[in-house]
Parts: C-alpha cells; structure tokens; sequence
C-alpha cells in the first residue's frame, strides 16, 4: 500500500496512515488482533515513503486502544535512510515503533531543519539522550508531544525549552516528569496547551506555573496527576485576574473538592470546558453552584464533564438551567449536543456574550463589579 501511494502520487506532500479510531469517518480501524508480519509495514515499506522528497507532514499511528502492539518490522536503520529525504519536513508524528532508538528519533531532529510539530507515542525506547544536543540545531519547534514515552524525564523537558516559541506541550503518560521540569516549562510565555496527565508533579512543583506560563494558557490537563491536592488550585487561581485558560482538566484527582472548584469559580477564569471525572470528592454543592441563576459562576461554560455518583435531580436541574451546557455524567450526556447541531448554531462564539450572558452583564454582574475594583479587568469581554 505505501508503494504504491509513493509511486503513484508523486507530488504527494502529506501522508496520514493512522491505526486509530476516532470520530471523524475517515478512519475506522484500530488492530485487535495482531497484525501478521507479512501484511506488516516493513523497512522496505518505510523506505518508499518519500521517494520524492516533498513530503511536509507526515503521521504514522498505530493505536493501543485495544491491544499492546507495535510496528516491529521497522528500526534505526531505515528512519536513518529516511531522514536522507526529509529536509522539507514540517510535521511528524511517529506512533508506537518500538525498535527505532535514540539514534534514529535524534537523527530525524538533525535532519529536518523546518520541522516545527514533532509528535511521538509509544516511544518505548526515547530518552533524554535524544535532546541532548538540541540546542545546537537550526529548530525551532513550536509543537511537541511525547505520550506515553516513559523512559523520558526532567532532562529532556529542560532540553526542550530551548524552543522558547514552543506554544504546544503535550506529554501525558510521562510518569517519570515532575517538579523540576515545571520551572522550565513556566519560562515559555508563548505556550497555549500544556497537557502533563498522570505525570509526578506535586503542589509545590505546579506553583512554579503560577508566575510564568499560567497567565497565556488557553488549555491546561492535569488528569491523573494524583501527587495534587486542594491547595494546586488556590496556587493556580487564588488573586489571578487576566487569566485566558477556557480548558481545565482535572478528573482522577482524588484530593479534589468542592472547595476547590468553588475556588477556580471566584476566580472568575473565563473557563468553556471543565472536567471533574473520577473525582471522589467533588459532589452536589459543585453541580448546584453551577446550577445556580442567582450568581452565575462560569458564566462561558460550555461542557463539563463529572461523575456519576452525583445527584441525578441537581444534574438534571443543571441541564435545564444551562441551556447551552452539554453536561456528561456517568457516559450518559445531557443538554445540547454539539455533535448534532451541524449548522454551527451550537459553537458559541466565545468573543460575544448569548442572550443569558448579556442579561447577567447587565444585572448581577454588573453590581458585583462595581463592588470588586481589583477585578474590573476580569468583567467578560
């Protein structure tokens, strides 16, 4: 199959092969069985994917959604051969190839001197060694992500931060990342997501974010980081009132209360997305403080997703009361469902205000602004 697209399409500049599933019905596949070595990608395979060199982006994914398997069939030797041709490479995401080494991911870094999105998942054997030296390269990366590449540490991320304009960090699964790479990561100004799940980072490691990178922050995961307790949050958002932040994750923290989401709430961060799942201790005074219309706390809130151990009445009540909040509880979702409202009558334009909004704007928050001068710069835009 890669023979014959590399052959036939010789002005091929982008190539997505991705054994993955997801929603969109380009791709429906994911292995549940393992694949048989004489219908697997090869060496030889890989050699032919470039043939012409002007390929810009390229992915190549096999999932472990169902099953733990890789690309065996693949190593250093061919990637090496493959970098020869990879001068005009932009993006690459590289997904469970568990032969190729450090020698093969730091010479595709060396070689692809445009390369600013590099993706790698399942790198069983990637580590530090290979952004040793990244500093002396011409690149200037503003897309990284390293799931679920556990041999990496703190080293590497303060390798990484060379690439000041970095505004994409994702390495979820990297359970061996903690606090010292965290003052690194607070020096990048221009960083937007920044995706740390079930990493080793405590409260006194994410309060390095509060002075630095919080503040241009448009989505922030910290799932499964189960090292946190209440007091990462008043770090995070006690007194911080230019904050951007629309995306905060922090399902399965088990020291996670109400207080803590009543917390993120007075802090008034224009947050559209909030995640609470698997959070023992989050429970009915969270869901009636949202779904309160005396004083509406995430006035912008467009999805949230919690357990299902809460109330069924509140949640429900919630759903009513929010009419254009899509609430999931227990796999079953509530509300608006973004998915089938196709006319884009759903995606809210997070730069106006709906009628519910410019009603609170006028009214309620309209007095306690008057009476909160420290916070005048917070009143949504």
């Amino acid at each position: 199959m890669v023979s014959t697209i590399s052959k036939g399409l010789a002005l091929l500049a982008d190539l997505e092969l991705r054994h993955e599933p997801v929603k969109e019905p380009r791709v429906r596949d994911a292995p549940v069985i393992e694949p048989r070595v004489t219908f697997d990608l090869t060496n030889s395979g890989l050699q032919q994917i470039n043939l012409h060199g002007r390929l810009k982006h390229l992915s190549l994914v096999r999932s472990q959604v169902f099953l733990s398997t890789y690309f065996k069939r693949v190593n250093d030797l061919e990637i090496l051969l493959m970098a020869d041709k990879c001068a005009n490479m932009e993006s690459i995401c590289l997904g469970s190839f568990c032969r190729v080494t450090d020698t093969g991911f730091k010479t595709l870094l060396h070689s692809c001197s445009s390369l600013y999105k590099l993706k790698v998942c399942h790198g069983s054997q990637l580590t530090d060694l290979v952004f040793h030296d990244i500093a002396a390269t011409s690149l200037s990366l503003t897309h990284v992500s390293f799931r679920w590449c556990n041999l990496l540490t703190n080293h590497a991320i303060r390798s990484l931060v060379c690439n000041t304009g970095l505004k994409v960090l994702d390495v979820r699964g990297c359970k061996n990342l903690g606090d010292e790479a965290l003052p690194a990561i607070s020096s990048l100004c221009e960083l937007k997501m920044l995706q740390l799940d079930n990493s080793d980072i405590t409260d006194i490691g994410i309060a390095y974010l509060r002075h630095g990178v919080i503040s241009s922050l448009i989505l922030l995961s910290v799932r499964g980081s189960k090292k946190l307790a209440y007091k990462c949050i008043s770090v995070l958002f006690d007194g911080s009132s230019k904050l951007q932040l629309q995306e905060l994750d922090l399902s399965n923290l088990p020291n996670l209360s109400d207080n803590g989401v009543l917390a993120i709430a007075k802090s008034r961060v224009p947050i559209s997305e909030l995640r609470l799942r698997q959070c023992p201790l989050i429970g009915d005074t969270s869901v009636m403080a949202l779904a309160s219309m005396q004083k509406l706390y995430f006035p912008r809130l467009r999805w949230l997703d919690v357990m299902g151990s809460l109330n069924r009445d509140i949640v429900d009540a919630l759903a009513r009361n929010r009419p254009y909040l899509h609430v999931a509880c227990h796999g079953e979702e509530l509300g608006t469902d973004p998915w089938n409202n196709l006319d884009g009558s759903y995606m809210h334009d997070y730069e106006k205000l709906d009628e519910l909004e410019q009603w609170l704007q006028e009214g309620e928050w309209a007095s306690d602004d008057e009476e909160m001068e420290d916070a005048e710069d917070v009143v949504m835009e």
